[in-house]
C-alpha cells in the first residue's frame, strides 16, 4: 500500500475548461471519461507513483446535495455509476472494474461545521447506493440514503438503523447503516490519524452487500499534533 499526499503553491496549480494540473499531476476530460495522470512521491517513505486512471461515467449528474443545515457544503456524485481503468508502471499495476466520483464543495472550512461524518457505496447490479451521516459541531446529526440508477437518476432510499464498526488502530470511530443494525469490518484499506478507507459488510436492499466505507473526524483532523503531520 502507497500512499501520497503532497501540498503545492498556487503556482503549481493550471485549469481550463478540459483540465486541472496540480504539480506534475493532470486530471482531464474529453467529453465522454476523466484521465488522470498521476506521477507523485509517497510518504513517509519516499518512492514513486506514476501511471494513468481512466474512468468512463455511465452517466453525469448535475445535481449537488446539502449535508449542513446551513448548506455551505454541498456533496455532488458527478458520476455515481462508472468503469475505472487503472494503468500504474511504478508500481507495476493493472485494474479495472467498477468505479465512482464525487466532488465536495463548501464554503467555511469542513471542521468549523462537522465533528465526523461516516459515507459508504454499495454496487447493486446496475445502479450504486449512497449512505452519508454527518455530525455537527453543535451534536445536530443528518443523513441522506441515496440510490443512484445507471442514468444516473436518484431516489431517496428508506434510511436503515445505524450499524457500529469497530475503531481504527488509530482510534477513529466508524459507523455505518444495514438493515438489520449489525455490520462488520471485512478489511481496512486506509488508516490514518483523522481518516478511514474500509470494506464492509453490510445488508440493504435485503440482501447481505459489502461497502467502499469512510469515516472522517473533524475534531481529530482539526487538533495541532495531527495538523504538524
Amino acid at each position: 500500500q502507497k500512499w501520497a499526499m503532497t501540498e503545492r503553491g498556487e503556482p503549481s496549480v493550471h485549469r481550463d475548461a478540459q483540465a486541472l494540473q496540480i504539480g506534475p499531476s493532470r486530471m482531464s476530460w474529453n467529453g465522454t471519461s476523466l484521465t488522470v495522470d498521476v506521477d507523485e512521491i509517497t510518504a513517509p517513505f519516499p518512492s514513486r507513483i506514476r501511471g494513468t486512471i481512466k474512468l468512463h461515467p455511465h452517466a453525469v449528474t448535475d445535481r449537488a446535495f446539502p449535508v449542513d443545515a446551513d448548506a455551505q457544503h454541498n456533496w455532488w456524485p458527478i458520476a455515481p455509476v462508472a468503469r475505472v481503468e487503472v494503468q500504474l508502471d511504478r508500481p507495476g499495476l493493472r485494474w479495472s472494474g467498477s468505479g465512482y466520483l464525487d466532488s465536495n464543495s463548501g464554503a467555511v472550512p469542513l471542521e468549523r461545521t462537522f465533528k465526523r461524518w461516516d459515507w459508504s457505496r454499495t454496487v447493486e447490479d446496475d445502479s450504486t447506493a449512497v449512505l452519508y451521516d454527518v455530525t455537527s459541531r453543535t451534536g445536530d446529526t443528518s443523513s441522506l440514503a441515496m440510490r443512484f440508477a445507471k442514468d444516473g437518476t436518484a431516489t431517496d432510499m428508506d434510511l436503515p438503523p445505524p450499524a457500529r464498526l469497530r475503531r481504527t488502530l488509530w482510534g477513529v470511530e466508524r459507523s455505518t447503516r444495514a438493515e438489520t443494525g449489525q455490520a462488520s469490518v471485512l478489511k481496512t484499506l486506509e488508516d490514518g490519524p483523522f481518516y478511514s478507507r474500509s470494506i464492509v459488510s453490510t445488508r440493504l436492499g435485503g440482501k447481505p452487500v459489502t461497502a467502499i466505507h469512510e469515516s472522517l473526524s473533524l475534531e481529530r483532523f482539526g487538533r495541532l499534533w495531527v495538523q504538524g503531520l
